[in-house]
């Protein structure tokens, strides 16, 4: 998300607890396998089939040598990457050239692909909170039967502690690259947790400060800010339940090679998560629309208020004002004109008057 905002906007999205998504501090075990992220190439590691052990790290040109032995497979992993690299994989793993245009789109939906029926194609939009901003980015996966491949583009948090979480588990990872490409979607499912967390907290206390202030402009943009941060969230969440169903719904004579069956409750575990995010995302937008309606008929209420005193005011002014217009025309005959005493029976007549209508309306509440 960009820094550029108003004054108002930097304020409206200065949410009051902001967590980090979830971090792995175990991730440092894989110091060695995780680079700077300068480079395209964060990692191209190899596991065992059997064990599910990491055994080595090797370059590109290698890879033809270890997808030609099956009792191995490959998790590449990249960030940014250029045309030429991503031509060097394609040839590498002979990729499908059409997978590979959307694997550029930064913006592109959620959703899965399959390609025959040796391999598939992932694509999610990952978020994150960090310095008071959601940050958007695209995660895009190709999976075979002895590789996946991961394609981190945009503002994306690092997958070391995706790594590290494999590596503890090679009991898990001998189920080959579908374990891999669950942990990564479950990584990035519990991303969105804080994010709703904090937009909550966030909401909670724009409650607070609708009760609290008049109107406000900051406040009422604020409220649209976060309306518009909901429907986003919404709509980078709600593609990714297509996916969990993709593989929780998969038949056992698809993608045979590519997805065990026994893989499946894993899937179900990361819909439950995504469930929860979207549940409370759905749960903070009705919420959000309640504080706006509740707001706005503050406002209302506020304004009525100005008017009823307003009126109140002319109609106690209106009494002098009359009188005034009255004894104001110049016609010749106006016998009180002549009496001693009508100046001051005039004044006590427009005091009494006004002084009654005072305390009627202070009476009624409109004073």
């Amino acid at each position: 998300m960009s820094d550029l905002r108003t004054k108002e906007e930097q304020q409206a999205l200065a949410f009051m607890s902001p967590t980090m998504p979830v971090y792995d501090p175990d991730a440092e075990r894989v110091e060695d396998f995780e680079r700077s992220g300068i480079n395209e190439i964060v990692n191209c590691c190899v596991y065992s089939r059997k064990t599910g052990l990491f055994i080595e790290k090797i370059d590109l040109d290698e890879v033809s040598r270890t997808l030609a032995n099956k009792g191995q497979f490959i998790w590449l992993g990249l960030y940014d990457p250029s045309i030429e690299t991503i031509e060097a994989v394609q040839k590498a793993f002979d990729i499908h050239e059409l997978a590979l245009e959307d694997a550029f789109n930064e913006n592109q939906r959620a959703k899965i692909e399959t390609y025959g029926n040796e391999s598939l194609f992932v694509v999610v939009r990952t978020a994150y909170l960090a310095n008071n901003h959601i940050h958007y980015g695209t995660t895009s996966m190709f999976m075979g039967s002895n590789y996946i491949i991961t394609i981190r583009t945009g503002a994306s948090n690092s997958y070391a502690p995706v790594r590290a979480y494999c590596h503890r588990r090679p009991e898990k990872m001998s189920m080959g690259p579908v374990f891999v490409l669950h942990a990564v979607l479950d990584y990035v499912v519990d991303s969105y947790l804080p994010i709703t967390d904090s937009l909550g907290e966030y909401l909670r206390e724009q409650e607070r400060n609708i009760f609290s202030y008049k109107f406000s402009k900051e406040i009422l943009q604020s409220l649209y800010i976060l309306k518009s941060q909901l429907v986003h969230m919404r709509a980078v969440m709600l593609p990714v339940q297509d996916i969990c169903n993709f593989f929780i719904n998969h038949k056992k004579n698809e993608l045979v090679s590519v997805f065990p069956s026994i893989a499946k409750p894993y899937f179900r575990d990361v819909n439950d998560h995504l469930l929860r995010a979207i549940d409370a995302v759905n749960g903070l937008n009705e919420m959000l629309s309640v504080a706006m309606d509740t707001y706005m008929a503050m406002v209302n209420m506020g304004q009525n208020e100005v008017v009823r005193k307003l009126a109140a005011w002319a109609g106690i002014l209106a009494v002098p004002t009359a009188v005034a217009g009255i004894y104001g025309m110049n016609f010749d005959v106006m016998p009180e004109l002549h009496y001693q005493y009508a100046y001051f029976v005039v004044l006590a007549v427009i005091l009494t008057t006004c002084v009654v209508l005072y305390r009627q309306f202070r009476k009624s509440g409109w004073l």
